[in-house]
């Protein structure tokens, strides 16, 4: 279907003639957006396509989130941070880079290396609590309730940063206004990384800081009477912020980044006299 969808954009112009034409164009170019990486034109797996981000995050998101045991937050982060590292690894910039080794490969070693980390990270607060008896109301509110957002916010940056790391230390495309290639720049794949590490701390440091606070009121308020209703109660606000946050995350920097040709090494500056250029941010 997905293959079917670009031969019809590729034969149909930039123009439809007819209205029927129209909306099977429109459909093709959003199942295309949505399934093929547009720097290498490959298929994307189903469950690290833009549109699955929602559903299959939401889960990881609720379990991260409940008051559990060190080991088990160990395992829920893990399994989070696993699925949001290859997801940011499927969807970043595909420039072809020539190395002696694979770029693939690279990226999976520096990805299992920060998600054991932020895991790691997540958990060892909880690990502090339990072996040095610190039972307190105020370290119980501090570890459960403070400290999660801030650093699910902090590890799911770093994680992007690490996994893409290629892009800054190798550098990206850069095209000009007609889509002609022009070079490649390790400050765009800088831009790049730390535009999508930054929207990707927004966006669950803000998950998993306005649930607790949203539930706090709601518990107050005697709102829910039973412990299934609280729950459910729970899984409806997570929803709702994270349903909220993902479009405000996506759209803080557009996906076809732009970066003044100042900003750019020496040999670019030479290749070309515009004055903006482009790049794949990723997602």
């Amino acid at each position: 279907e997905i293959r079917s969808s670009r031969l019809l954009l590729q034969n149909s112009g930039k123009v439809p003639s007819e209205p029927v034409q129209n909306d099977q164009t429109k459909q093709a170019f959003l199942l295309s957006l949505s399934s093929v990486h547009p720097d290498t034109g490959k298929i994307i797996p189903v469950m690290f396509r833009p549109p699955a981000f929602l559903p299959m995050s939401l889960p990881l998101v609720i379990v991260s989130s409940l008051p559990l045991q060190a080991k088990q937050t160990f395992f829920c982060q893990f399994t989070f941070h696993m699925y949001n590292t290859v997801f940011s690894l499927l969807n970043g910039n595909g420039t072809a880079k020539a190395e002696k080794y694979s770029v693939q490969e690279k990226q999976v070693w520096y990805g299992l290396g920060a998600i054991s980390y932020a895991a790691c990270v997540g958990a060892l607060p909880l690990v502090f609590m339990n072996r040095y008896t610190l039972k307190s109301p105020l370290t119980q509110l501090v570890v459960r309730k403070v400290l999660p957002a801030p650093l699910l916010g902090l590890t799911s940056a770093f994680t992007v940063a690490v996994v893409r790391s290629p892009e800054f230390e190798n550098g990206i495309e850069v095209m000009d206004r007609n889509g002609k290639v022009v070079g490649v720049s390790q400050k765009a794949g800088e831009k790049a990384v730390r535009e999508t590490a930054l929207s990707r701390g927004i966006l669950f440091g803000t998950t998993f800081f306005l649930p607790p606070v949203l539930m706090y009121f709601v518990e107050r308020a005697k709102l829910a009477k039973t412990p299934r209703v609280l729950a459910t109660v729970r899984t409806v606000v997570v929803l709702s912020v994270l349903a909220g946050m993902l479009p405000v995350s996506l759209s803080l920097f557009p996906q076809c980044g732009e970066i003044k040709r100042a900003d750019l090494e020496p040999e670019i500056l030479s290749s070309t006299e515009e004055t903006e250029l482009f790049y794949n941010r990723g997602i």
